[in-house]
């Protein structure tokens, strides 16, 4: 089976911030950023690219998204210092309830405060300007990341000349927030899930399985599933007590199932999940800041917006919404029927877009002003 995800790892350096003040008030004496860098950081620090993943991905950027980066490619290691960081609250390295305390030698678990997407950005800008970056060219993210990616349009440290956010939005809404619910209710069923606080060796497999089938059927659609699987079966062989007894499942059974199983295999952290789809419920650009449109109309940077045509987790209507109220932003519909995972899989199309993105951008810097990228043309006619 084709693994369209990438592998899940704790890849990376690392850099720990002490004291770390969430956006809530409350403090984090330790916070660890696991990152990954490709390429060179000019010596003013003004050539960075930084990607945000998605929920469940890491800092292994060539591992998910590694058809763009590279020499000549968008995420050009020629031209461009290249960032990926795993995002506070995950399992991968980075700081969130799998991460163990160090009084205790058990998990953090439910002790670990509720972050958000703001945090996240808080951190990365923080790690980001430890290492010398005192520009980004563009960051970029898709799902998660692309909430990501908008909100680094509110920093000012380092200065970020544009943003692009991929099948996303500026606010998490009912329907999102609601499969978001289901699935953790999932989690909380499991007997071993005991309010967080399980041990790392009894985690609540079964309810965190359930919860990646749910999201699996959000990110296709009914189209792509009947292409997929169509009503085909296969057999399978129980052993009974004296016999084996042929069975059989339909061929979208047996995928849901493992996916769900290899979810666990790879070790996701189900607390990790709860706290990073909390925080996606509380992303919202308008929170603290006043009106939400107001809040949009206020980002004066570029903004490159991309949506999937059949996406109905984050449907075209809520990207068409931010291209209505961010001045300087431009929408691109990508037509595919893969549904909300066509930002990964319609890697062909996506490319030309940030290519064609990134190389207005370096035109337009009063650093290096020349002829439009080619690929700016070719994107403009899709």
């Amino acid at each position: 089976m084709v693994d369209e995800y990438g592998k899940m790892n704790s890849d990376g350096k690392t850099v720990t911030l002490v004291d770390f003040k969430l956006e809530d008030g409350q403090v984090l004496k330790k916070c660890d950023c696991v990152y990954n860098t490709w390429g060179t950081l000019n010596s003013s620090g003004t050539n960075a690219l930084v990607i945000c993943h998605a929920l469940t991905g890491n800092a292994s950027l060539e591992s998910w998204w590694g058809e763009f980066l590279g020499k000549g490619k968008p995420y050009d290691t020629s031209k461009y210092w290249v960032f990926c960081a795993n995002v506070l609250s995950s399992c991968y390295g980075s700081t969130g309830p799998g991460s163990i305390d160090a009084a205790t030698g058990k998990r953090l678990g439910a002790s670990f405060p509720k972050v958000s997407i703001r945090d996240m950005v808080a951190v990365q800008a923080q790690v980001l300007q430890r290492l010398g970056v005192k520009e980004i060219v563009s960051v970029i993210g898709g799902s998660m990341g692309g909430m990501v990616a908008l909100e680094f349009a509110m920093v000012t440290v380092p200065h970020v000349r544009s943003v692009v956010t991929l099948a996303s939005s500026g606010r998490h809404q009912p329907w999102q927030i609601g499969i978001s619910e289901v699935q953790r209710a999932a989690i909380y069923a499991d007997l071993n899930w005991k309010d967080g606080m399980y041990h790392q060796d009894a985690p609540p497999a079964k309810g965190l399985s359930v919860a990646r089938m749910m999201a699996m059927l959000t990110y296709r659609t009914h189209p792509a599933y009947w292409t997929k699987f169509g009503r085909d079966e296969k057999e399978l062989v129980q052993t009974g007590p004296s016999h084996p007894t042929p069975t059989s499942t339909f061929e979208v059974q047996g995928y849901l199932r493992a996916q769900g199983n290899k979810f666990n295999e790879r070790g996701f952290d189900a607390g990790s999940y709860v706290r990073l789809t909390e925080a996606m419920d509380l992303h919202d650009m308008g929170r603290n800041r006043g009106d939400y449109f107001d809040v949009l109309r206020s980002i004066k940077i570029p903004v490159l917006i991309a949506s999937i045509s059949s996406d109905v987790l984050y449907p075209v209507s809520e990207q068409m919404e931010l291209a209505q109220y961010i001045p300087n932003s431009q929408h691109h519909m990508i037509e595919s029927p893969e549904g909300h995972d066509g930002f990964l899989l319609e890697g062909k199309k996506i490319g030309m877009l940030i290519r064609g993105f990134l190389g207005q951008m370096e035109y337009e810097s009063p650093v290096n002003r020349g002829p439009l990228d080619q690929a700016l043309l070719t994107a403009s006619k899709l």
